[in-house]
Formats: C-alpha cells, sequence, structure tokens
C-alpha cells in the first residue's frame, strides 16, 4: 500500500480518536460534540457522563483471553485481548454454523460448533520493550463511543467495529522509537493430516485444509488477492452448506504479504512509525451459489472509499444515536444502584455489539469465543437461556435487538409445524426447548409414527423398535427430540448409547411450554408498539399456532371435572410426565388469551374466538401445594404455594415450588401487582416468601439463571429487589467449579457459568429485566387485557432513580423518585392509546398537554385519552413539571 496516502495523515489519524500526546487515547474534542436530544423534556441528560459511568477501564493485560476486551457491530465481533508483543482477535459471527438439525455427524456432546471464522494476531515484535508489557498498560472501553482505545509501551490503538458494514478497524499510531515491522496473520481454526487421495495436491496448492467429521467437512482456505490476506471456510453434509470469509488490508505503510505456513496466512508492513490502520472484514452465507470471499472484498473496499476517519465518525455517530432511545440513572449513598446502572448500561452494549444480524447470538458463547470451535453446550439453542438477552429488551425501547430472534424462530416456522404433526400428532406449530437454528428435521414418516406412540405413551418404551434405535444413534442428544440420550461413547470401535432412564424422557424432551413463551413475546412486542402490521404479520400466526397446539395435543383431554388436563408433561427441566403442570397451565393461560385479544383487533378467525374461549375458561385450576395430587414432599405442611404440577409423574424433583428460572406464573401476567386475581397474587408472594424461608440479605445469593428478582419486583417487593438484582449481577456463588474462575464474575462483566469457551451475559439480561419492572411496570391485569403504567412499584426508597422506559401501551414513560418520591411522570404517546396510570401521588394529580395545564385527575387509577405524538406530563397538585428539571447525571 503507498504510504503516502493521504486518508492516514496525522489529522484523519487523530480524527479517529488516537492522540498519542495522551496517556489514554480519548475520542476526539467530546467537548464539542453535539449532546444528543434528551427523550425526557424534563431530564437534561449528558449522556457521555451518563454512559462512560459503564465503561471497560484495564490497567494491565488479562491473565486469559476470556477476559478479553468485547468489541462488535452485531453481526461479527471479537473479543480483543494482548500477548507482550501481539494485539489478539478470534472473529466470529452469528451467521455461522457448522451444522444444522439434519446433522447426522455431530451426536456427542459438545462437540457441534458455530461462529467462529478465524484467528487475528497483530505482532508489534522488535528488538526493542514488548508494547504490552506484564506490568501493565491503559485500555478502555468507551460503552458510549462503542470503541476501544489502548495506550501501550510507545503505541496507541483503537479499535471499532463499522455498524455499516462488517469491518472491523484496528488504528494503530507506532511510537516506538525503533521502527519495526509489524505483521497481521490470519489463521485456520482447525487443522488434521488425513488421506483425501488425488484431492490432497489440490488442496495443497490452493492452500486448503479440510477436516472431516463422519459425513461432515470443514474446508478451510487461505487466499492472497491484490495485497490482501483472506481466510474461508465451506461447511456441508448432505443438502447443508454454510460459508465464511474473511479478508484483512492493511493501509497507511508498504506491507507485502504471504502464505507462513498451511494453517496461516500474513501480510507484514515494513518499519516505519507513525500512524496506519488494518480493516478485518468477514461475510458469511447459506446460499452454496454465493461468493463470500467476494462480499468480504467488497466490504474492505467500501470501507477504503470511506478512510479510517470516516469510519471512526461513522461508527461514533450510530452509537451515539443508540444511547438516547431510554436510559437509567441511579445513584445511592452506598453505590450500589450506581453498581446496578453501570452494568444495565454495559448489558445494552454487549447486546448492540451481538444482536443485529440474521441470527440471535448463542447463549454460550454468543460472539465472543477465542478458543476455536470448543463452545460448551454446542451450537443449539435453548429458549430458557436464550430468554435471558430478550426478555429484557422491550421496555429498553431497542426493539431491532430482538429482531434476530424473532427472525430465527419465525424462519423454523413451517418446520416446527411439521414437528408437531410429526412429534406430536397435533396442530398448530410445535417449537423445542432446545434446536437448532433451522428446527426439527423432518423425519421419514415410519420413524415419527413410532416416535409419536413412544413419546405419547402409547406403546411402552421396551418396545421401541431396532430402526427407531438405529435412526437415534446418530441423533444430537442436546436436541428436545433426542434427549432420552444421556451420552453416546465408542467402545472396542463401536458407539455405545447411554439412556436417561426414565424412556422417552429427558430434561427437554416433553416441555411444551417453550412455544407458548416464543409466542407470547411476539405478543409482547405488539402490546409495546401497538404496530398492527407486526401483529397481523408476525405475531398472529404464532399465537394462533401455539393455541392450536395445546388444543389438539393428544394428551390434552377434558376430565370428568369439565376441565381440561394436560397429562405427561415436563416442568421446566427437573420434573418429566406430569399431570397438569404449572409451566403448561400457565403458558395456556397466556396464549389463549392473548391470541383471542389478538383475534378481536384484527378482526380475524371469528368462528374461532368461542372455541378458544371454552377452551380457556375451561382449564385445570394451576397446581396448588393443597391439592392431594400436588407434587410435593410427602412431609410438606407449609403454606399454601404454587406447586409444579400434580400426579402421575414419571419423575418428581422432589421439591415443590417453581422452578425459579422459570416462573411462568409470572411471565404469563398472571401475577403482578396489577393482578385482578387477588387470590392468585396472594398465593405468588407466599411461593415468594418460601424461596427465602431463612430471610434475606445482603449475602443471600442469586443464580446466574434465576427470574427470582423479576418475581420480586413485580410483586413490588422492594426490600427484595434491594439485594437480589445488584446480587445476581455479582454472582455470588459461582456456578461452574469446571471453568475459569469457577464461573465467577470476569474482568468484562460477563460469566463463564455454562462452561468453558461458552462466555455469557445471561444474568446482566436477567437483572436488567428486574430492574426494568422495579422502576416501571405496564402490566394488564390479566392477560390479553389492556395495560396499566404503575411507576417505582418496587423500587427501594433508599436509591435515587430517573429514567426514560417504553410502556405497554405504546408509551415512552420518563420519572424520577428522589429520597423516596415520585416527582413526576412524563408520557409521550406514540400511537395516542387511551392511558391507564397508577396514581404515584397521595392526593390529586394535575395533567399537563403538550407544556400546558389541562385537567385535574383523581383516585388511584388515572384514565384520560391521548393523541399520537401528545406530550404529557403528570404531577402532584400544587406542584409544576419545571420544579423537576434536573441535569442528569447531576454535578
Amino acid at each position: 500500500m503507498n504510504s503516502t496516502d493521504t486518508r492516514h495523515s496525522r489529522r484523519a489519524f487523530l480524527a479517529t480518536g488516537l492522540a498519542a500526546s495522551t496517556a489514554v487515547a480519548k475520542p476526539a474534542s467530546p467537548a464539542e460534540e453535539e449532546n444528543p436530544a434528551s427523550p425526557s423534556s424534563l431530564s437534561d441528560v449528558n449522556f457521555r457522563q451518563l454512559i462512560s459511568r459503564a465503561d471497560l477501564i484495564y490497567d494491565k493485560p488479562v491473565p486469559r483471553s476470556e477476559e478479553g476486551i468485547p468489541i462488535g457491530n452485531g453481526r461479527m465481533g471479537s473479543l480483543v485481548w494482548t500477548t507482550p508483543t501481539q494485539l489478539r482477535f478470534q472473529i466470529n459471527r452469528v451467521d455461522v454454523y457448522a451444522n444444522n438439525s439434519a446433522t447426522n455427524s455431530f451426536f456427542e456432546r459438545h462437540n457441534d460448533y458455530c461462529g467462529g471464522c478465524g484467528y487475528v494476531d497483530i505482532d508489534f515484535a522488535g528488538s526493542g520493550d514488548d508494547p504490552f508489557p506484564e506490568a501493565g498498560f491503559a485500555q478502555h472501553l468507551s460503552v458510549y463511543d462503542g470503541a476501544l482505545t489502548i495506550d501501550a509501551r510507545n503505541l496507541a490503538a483503537r479499535v471499532l467495529a463499522w455498524p455499516a458494514e462488517d469491518v472491523m478497524m484496528v488504528a494503530v499510531d507506532d511510537r516506538r522509537p525503533s521502527p519495526a515491522p509489524v505483521s497481521v496473520t490470519l489463521r485456520m481454526l482447525r487443522y488434521e493430516t488425513k488421506y483425501f487421495g488425488q484431492q490432497l495436491e489440490t488442496f495443497v496448492r490452493d492452500h486448503v485444509v479440510t477436516v472431516q467429521n463422519r459425513n461432515h467437512t470443514a474446508a478451510s482456505q487461505l487466499t492472497i488477492r491484490g495485497g490482501r490476506i483472506a481466510l474461508t471456510q465451506e461447511f456441508r453434509e448432505g443438502d447443508f452448506c454454510c460459508k465464511s470469509a474473511v479478508a484483512i488490508a492493511l493501509a497507511g505503510r508498504q506491507a507485502k504479504p504471504r502464505f507462513l505456513n498451511e494453517t496461516a496466512v500474513a501480510i507484514t508492513a515494513a518499519p516505519s512509525t507513525g500512524p496506519f490502520s488494518i480493516r478485518i472484514a468477514s461475510a458469511a452465507s447459506f446460499d452454496p451459489q454465493e461468493d463470500v470471499l467476494a462480499a468480504a472484498f467488497r466490504q474492505l473496499d467500501a470501507a477504503e472509499a470511506r478512510g479510517p476517519a470516516a469510519l471512526a465518525q461513522e461508527s461514533q455517530e450510530w452509537w451515539h444515536a443508540f444511547w438516547p432511545r431510554a436510559f437509567v440513572h441511579l445513584h445511592s449513598q452506598d453505590g450500589v444502584a450506581d453498581f446496578v446502572e453501570q452494568n444495565y448500561h454495559y448489558f445494552l452494549y454487549v447486546m448492540a455489539s451481538s444482536s443485529r444480524g440474521k441470527l440471535p447470538p448463542k447463549f454460550n458463547g454468543m460472539i465472543w469465543n477465542t478458543g476455536g470451535d470448543l463452545r460448551t453446550w454446542g451450537a443449539q439453542h435453548w429458549f430458557a437461556n436464550l430468554s435471558c438477552y430478550y426478555e429484557a429488551i422491550p421496555a429498553s425501547n431497542r426493539f431491532e435487538l430482538m429482531d434476530p430472534m424473532f427472525d430465527m424462530y419465525s424462519g423454523m416456522y413451517n418446520a416446527c409445524s411439521v414437528a408437531a404433526r410429526q412429534q406430536w400428532g397435533s396442530e398448530g406449530m410445535y417449537i423445542p426447548e432446545t434446536t437448532y437454528f433451522d428446527g426439527l428435521e423432518r423425519l421419514p414418516e415410519e420413524i415419527a409414527s413410532e416416535m409419536r406412540d413412544l413419546y405419547l405413551l402409547r406403546k411402552p418404551w421396551e418396545q421401541r423398535s431396532p430402526r427407531f434405535m438405529e435412526f437415534a444413534q446418530t441423533k444430537h442428544p442436546h436436541s428436545s427430540r433426542w434427549n432420552w440420550i444421556q451420552n453416546a461413547a465408542w467402545e472396542k470401535g463401536r458407539l455405545k448409547i447411554t439412556e436417561r432412564g426414565s424412556g422417552p424422557y429427558g430434561a427437554v424432551t416433553h416441555i411444551f411450554g417453550s412455544t407458548a413463551k416464543i409466542a407470547y413475546l411476539y405478543w409482547r412486542r405488539y402490546e409495546f408498539t401497538l404496530d398492527r402490521e407486526w401483529l397481523r404479520s408476525r405475531a398472529y400466526p404464532m399465537l394462533r399456532a401455539a393455541a392450536e397446539f395445546y388444543r389438539h395435543h393428544p394428551n390434552l383431554q377434558k376430565g370428568a371435572d369439565g376441565k381440561y388436563h394436560l397429562h405427561w408433561a415436563n416442568s421446566n427441566e427437573s420434573i418429566y410426565g406430569a399431570r397438569d403442570t404449572d409451566e403448561d397451565l400457565s403458558a395456556m393461560r397466556g396464549v389463549v388469551a392473548a391470541v383471542l385479544r389478538a383475534s378481536e383487533i384484527l378482526n380475524s378467525d371469528a368462528p374461532m374466538r368461542p372455541v378458544w374461549r371454552e377452551f380457556l375458561d375451561n382449564l385445570a385450576p394451576l397446581p396448588l401445594s393443597d391439592d392431594p395430587e400436588a407434587l410435593r414432599p410427602a412431609d410438606y405442611s407449609g403454606p399454601r404455594v404454587f406447586a409444579r404440577g400434580r400426579k402421575p409423574v414419571v419423575k418428581s424433583g422432589g421439591g415443590i415450588l417453581p422452578d425459579g428460572n422459570s416462573l411462568p406464573m409470572w411471565f404469563f401476567d398472571l401475577c403482578n401487582v396489577e393482578s385482578r386475581d387477588r387470590q392468585t397474587l396472594d398465593i405468588a408472594n407466599t411461593t415468594f416468601t418460601q424461596f427465602f424461608r431463612n430471610g434475606l440479605t445482603p449475602q443471600t445469593p442469586v443464580s446466574v439463571l434465576s427470574k427470582i428478582p423479576i418475581a420480586a419486583a413485580s410483586l413490588g417487593r422492594a426490600e427484595a429487589v434491594r439485594y437480589l438484582i445488584p446480587n445476581q449481577i455479582r454472582a455470588l456463588a459461582p456456578e461452574r467449579a469446571t471453568a475459569y474462575r469457577n464461573g465467577g464474575v470476569l474482568a468484562n462483566r460477563m460469566t463463564l457459568r455454562e462452561g468453558p469457551q461458552a462466555l455469557d451475559a445471561q444474568r446482566l439480561g436477567r437483572a436488567a429485566e428486574g430492574l426494568h419492572l422495579a422502576l416501571l411496570q405496564s402490566n394488564p391485569p390479566a392477560p390479553g387485557e389492556d395495560p396499566i403504567l404503575h411507576v417505582f412499584p418496587a423500587w427501594p426508597k433508599e436509591w435515587d432513580a430517573r429514567y426514560t422506559l417504553l410502556g405497554r401501551g405504546a408509551f415512552l414513560v420518563s420519572s424520577s423518585m428522589r429520597n423516596g418520591r415520585v416527582e413526576f411522570v412524563e408520557l409521550e404517546s406514540q400511537q395516542g392509546a387511551e392511558c391507564r396510570l397508577r396514581n404515584p401521588f397521595e392526593g390529586d394529580a394535575c395533567l399537563y398537554r403538550d407544556g400546558k395545564k389541562a385537567e385535574t385527575l383523581q383516585g388511584s387509577l388515572l384514565r384520560f385519552p391521548t393523541r399520537r405524538g401528545e406530550a404529557l406530563v403528570v404531577v402532584a397538585v400544587n406542584t409544576a413539571p419545571e420544579d423537576f428539571r434536573r441535569a442528569v447525571p447531576e454535578g
């Protein structure tokens, strides 16, 4: 490359945010940048100051790559970490999978893989001092700017991911007194030597390494073209194909590419000083005909045409537009509320960096893997884990972060409709708890027929056919369909399956509630936006299919009591084959009520409404501990609480309380501060108390996946929220002894709770949802009904808070609590719906419309019409909105 390229002048380089004269590189001229408009007219938010409270700042290298700093654009990304002479990356993508649901090659636990595209090492080795010494140097992730700055020994770098295209940029200012070469090496993720006959010579000539796993091949190829280097991958098995490419260009210095060996290619810059940049592009496709290498090169072309300063500016502008959609500002004298706020905004950063692609990031590793193909729990999606990331997003007013999840599940609609019929003899759609990105494979009809009989308990498990077992032998035991397989191991050259010992049952085989939970999230998006087109084209088909799956399930039967009972279902993972599980009865109440309401809104399926109404009205009651057939310990003598299900049961977990990682009654709007059914609400409160029979303290641990803090907020339990949300973030009791730091919190605020190379932010998502519900609830009194806005329903009086969040009914809600007192409620009516607001003041309230005093409101429930786009403020009488205008953060 031409070293005289003016786009790499010092002026242009400084525009990328690197200032060589400072100890720590910072964005250019923050004092001069325009502060984005606040979503609240009463909060003058300095977004740089507010969001920067969430920054990651390291003063020394991390001991392990898993603690590196995350950089991504929502589609591609990497942790960034160092060795004494190198900046290191593993480029990952959300849309790279080695196999799909039809695989017969991956049938051992944890050995299927996804995401990884290639290693990248930027080496500054020379005869002088190490640039990244163990003694320490500064690394600063600006969450507000979405960029990492590194101020090393005689070297500064800025790393960012361009939101517009799939390109990461590393802008470097090399200030070493003795100029030395810089080498950028691109390496394959996998390698083996194996006989491929005449193909071997072709592989050697074309720089291809092929790794074969039974019927599956993974071919990696190195390329040099026009001064650029590249690595492509092609995964094939049967009709399945996925391809990826990583391409790298260096600009601002003379450079030469060369093949290093069978697995690595490098581009080396001549010794020099001053600024230069490295651009790393990637692309992927499931289309065998698409040229992903050409796509990656086109993205490099686009980045080169823009230049490094423009890439940095555009990236920064994207992030600066992302943050003002909503915000949370918290403070307490002990700093705990500030800590919660810090982790909340960091969680949104992680999601924006990893969840804007064709598919959602995997819960176990996301796009932050650093160990090649290793990823504990493999390449399938568990909804229980995925939900940790997405159930919190609606209130944040950033629905584009949910699109990958919705697109994945909508994309498997046809496959899951076939699965409902083949596997269960039902109608509608069956989304398994655990599945590949494309759902479940279509089965041969003879296998499907026997599977139905076995899984519905119409045929004794002992009578399963050799043909069925032969077919199962090459199926992955993580899949819900095949989860009765405990594991598979090789003995004397033969594969031997070990079963769990409960017939066709495994932890996730008979979980049906996931279908309804996913459909309910589609409905929830409608509730938050009132987007009728979304309801018509996306949500309603899912709701209808989920309701019809339950209604036509062969093991759903109307009993002598006139109630519908579901037999032989799991209650999450620990209860096998129970009757009337809490999961399914909650799910049916929620999803059927939602499809009824959606049908009325859309004026669709009118003949089905009485059918659905009769079904909903005659569901069996939720199982309770005082039910003679409830699943409970024989010696239980406690209060009346929710139970997991009723007898008979194939395998009972031994306890009685609902699974704290699921809590379906809470998810489906059956118990919250606005519930009309006060009896159920009382039982919910008693149930919650029983989770903490020894009381709550500042040291009470909360597990990573737990929904207990969400339940506390939903019930208005501020005293519990004060401890549970921060303690979930802290992960006081690490949960994975086989992982680095026992699965505890790492320097980058993520954990390895799921195991080696399964980095996650699940607990941050759960805590974010609990935080939203403590600040603002917009729950309906019952599923499918109109929501009621309720500000600070579970907020500790010791914590001050000011926020803007989205509520159901399409209201953007801003409010403030100071010294234990609610100051105002500000609303932006996005769709002109009627507002129902729980009065937060002791007496009457005054309503302002578009800045003008309009009327006095009385009573505990305030109701008033709104116009689309109207700005409203509600304050206590004898006060005015301007009394509460403040800077955020203050000081």
